[in-house]
């Protein structure tokens, strides 16, 4: 982590629904190559704020800027191209193309090319380097051409992982990574986030504590649409506020 560069800013940021008010004035500043979680009670507004970073919603007001361009409002696409990627909690890969041809895709968008029938896109040596490597990236070169659909649980977030990092994001956004799975199968993930996490930010919204405070750098803690408190995982798990709002006894014990 370099706290001399900051990757992603939010200033004050606001979004409402209606009369509903989501996100409440959210500040933060995350750092070059640091990892950071956000959690908080469901309903807090995690995800929103997702949206709202990677151009799914347009915020109330307030600013969003990546590196040092302003972000906020821009369409998903085009904060992707500036070097933001992000997962959702759903799994999101086609079932019926190869693990190959799923990260294949993205590589194929991240060149600015488009698949057309008269050209074959197995002739672009730069697009077959890249998928190579990713292959290995994520650890599913031992089945690049099982369908998607057929991959275990935990493989399939690997691929849509892998995806994310298709486009060479320099933030990169994973929402709930670890739901669904064993634990088994969740150390195994932790263990590929580290290594896929050197040289980028990660930003991560996730409820199992255990990854949470043993994965990321520092923790900022929603509710009700407001940071209560951004620290690192041994602040965050002495502040009175935090566990009388979410942590509890879990993190007392």
């Amino acid at each position: 982590m370099n706290p001399a560069v900051t990757a992603l800013q939010l200033r004050d940021v606001h979004k409402s629904f209606g009369e509903a008010h989501i996100i409440r004035g959210v500040n933060l500043e995350l750092f070059e190559g640091e990892r950071h979680a956000f959690i908080g009670p469901n309903g807090a507004g995690k995800s929103t704020l997702f949206h709202l970073i990677s151009g799914q919603f347009k915020p109330s007001s307030g600013d969003i800027v990546l590196g040092e361009k302003a972000i906020g409002g821009l369409p998903p696409e085009q904060i992707n191209r500036l070097g933001l990627s992000r997962s959702f909690q759903i799994t999101n890969i086609f079932p019926k193309l190869s693990v190959y041809e799923n990260l294949r895709l993205g590589v194929m968008q991240r060149c600015g090319l488009q698949y057309t029938w008269w050209r074959p896109v197995a002739g672009y040596a730069r697009v077959r380097e890249l998928t190579e490597q990713l292959l290995e990236q994520v650890r599913l070169t031992r089945h690049r051409d099982t369908l998607g659909g057929e991959l275990s649980y935990s493989e399939q977030r690997s691929l849509e992982i892998g995806m994310t990092l298709a486009s060479d994001p320099k933030v990169l956004l994973l929402d709930e990574p670890m739901a669904g799975m064993s634990r088994e199968e969740t150390d195994y993930t932790v263990d590929l986030l580290r290594e896929l996490s050197v040289g980028r930010t990660l930003m991560i919204v996730e409820h199992d504590m255990d990854v949470v405070f043993s994965l990321c750098d520092r923790i900022s803690v929603l509710v009700y649409g407001q940071v209560v408190a951004t620290g690192t995982p041994e602040q965050v798990r002495n502040n009175a506020q935090v566990q009388e709002a979410y942590l509890g006894t879990e993190v007392s014990a």
